[in-house]
């Protein structure tokens, strides 16, 4: 009989410091499902910011230059960015989507990653990115065995997809 973890859709194995974190729900470069930013908050990943502007824009930063934008900087104020339980990555503001990546899913352990190649991946199985992989950075890794294909995302974090 399969093991109940491995007959999930996803099952993230996720290394033990992201595991016992002590002052927030995330990491400093991980976001997880049913987990919200606020206006001001950030992913960090050395020189690489993903940040949740106060305007309500979205965008990630290469030391200091914006990269990427969700362009949602005149739809409101207040806005938070949340990691929903689906997979889809939605910007709120009072409740209100203002913008989603929309990757709706069945529901499951979804995680927002800003890797160390510069892209904001939200895995289960990869379902979104922001495509601003910089030049000259090693890429995720993806390995597959006969038995459990793995995505290895560099940072700490692998996803096993159960078939």
């Amino acid at each position: 009989m399969a093991s109940p973890l491995l007959s999930t859709s996803n099952l993230l194995i996720l290394s033990a410091t992201l595991a016992f974190l002590a002052t927030s729900s995330f990491a400093d470069n991980v976001l997880y499902s049913g987990d919200t930013m606020y206006g001001g908050e950030s992913l960090i990943y050395g020189s690489y910011r993903l940040t949740m502007q106060t305007d309500c824009n979205l965008v990630l930063y290469d030391n200091g230059t914006a990269v990427w934008a969700s362009n949602t900087f005149i739809k409101g104020s207040n806005c938070a960015l949340q990691m929903q339980k689906d997979g889809n990555l939605v910007i709120y503001e009072y409740g209100v989507p203002v913008w989603a990546s929309n990757t709706a899913r069945e529901l499951g352990d979804y995680v927002l990653v800003l890797q160390r190649d510069r892209n904001v991946v939200i895995y289960g199985d990869a379902i979104w990115s922001t495509k601003s992989i910089a030049v000259g950075i090693a890429p995720v890794i993806i390995s597959e065995n006969s038995t459990q294909p793995a995505v290895v995302a560099g940072d700490g974090i692998t996803v096993v997809t159960g078939k």
